[in-house]
């Protein structure tokens, strides 16, 4: 079992802005979308008070992070000028940084600007889609703030990475991609790393299958690693569902992600991942 296996060191603390997030056990990290235009419907949300509350409600359900966008990275998304996803995020980490202060959040967002905007807003994870491809300044601007950093695996764009997805292995060149950009993490002197393959950005639904099944491999790596699974398209298109009908093969990817190493499950539904981390503690740890 994974839980047992002891052939990878691994990092299980979090420094976020004092609070220390323990991943000895997985946690389940929310997703709020400030964004109109996010791939399922159910997450959107129209302003800082509809954050508030579905903030209020992820809690409650057992969240461990909230992770605010307001720029949408589904494929083919418009692009949102910096201004305006300053003036999505900002209030709504605000608001909820005022209504529940023990709440860890997270920033989603490729734009130093914005990441260092959030993080005085209250924010304590920088969690970026573009693995600091998009924006040369993140990098530095993560090491300055000394926050931990969610790498995420794409190529290009949101607007443009579905022509990049194009792998001879698509194991080895996620692992390989990533690696030339925890190089320059380390050598910048950030602290808390987090890894997260990307599924469903510049890869196809058999490269997500593929990255799935092969996910421990990152663990050579001795750091945490995040799946974001919830309701993409190789549950929904694969079974040939709405998106609404997701969730029960969310589960079952999540649950594959838990037994293959996974620390942090990014999800839409925390009540019902919270109730699936539980079942797995049981069976394995």
């Amino acid at each position: 079992m994974e839980a047992k296996d002891t052939l990878f060191s691994k990092k299980t603390t979090l420094n976020c802005r004092g609070k220390i997030l323990q991943l000895d056990t997985p946690k389940a990290m929310g997703i709020l979308n400030l964004t109109p235009d996010s791939f399922y419907a159910g997450s959107r949300l129209r302003s800082a008070d509809e954050a508030v509350k579905r903030a209020e409600t992820m809690l409650l359900d057992g969240a461990d992070v909230l992770d605010i966008g307001g720029y949408s990275s589904r494929p083919g998304a418009v692009d949102v000028p910096v201004q305006e996803e300053l003036a999505r995020v900002i209030p709504a980490i605000a608001a909820i940084v005022k209504a529940f202060p023990d709440a860890i959040l997270s920033v989603d967002t490729f734009r130093a600007e914005v990441a260092e905007a959030a993080i005085e807003a209250g924010a304590a994870i920088v969690n970026d889609i573009s693995g600091g491809l998009l924006d040369e300044a993140m990098f530095e601007t993560v090491a300055r703030l000394q926050v931990p950093y969610i790498l995420m695996h794409m190529r290009d764009t949101p607007q443009t990475m579905a022509d990049m997805a194009k792998y001879a292995d698509v194991g080895t060149e996620v692992l390989d991609e990533l690696q030339m950009q925890v190089a320059k993490l380390r050598q910048l002197g950030v602290k808390d790393i987090i890894l997260d393959p990307g599924f469903g950005f510049a890869k196809t639904i058999n490269h997500n299958f593929e990255l799935l099944n092969r996910l421990s491999e990152l663990r050579i790596f001795g750091l945490p690693i995040l799946a974001g699974l919830s309701r993409k398209s190789m549950a929904y298109k694969f079974l040939g569902i709405d998106q609404a009908e997701a969730l029960p093969g969310t589960i079952a990817l999540n649950t594959m992600a838990l037994l293959q190493g996974a620390a942090i499950l990014r999800v839409h539904d925390v009540k019902e991942t919270k109730q699936t981390i539980e079942l797995y503690k049981k069976t394995t740890l």
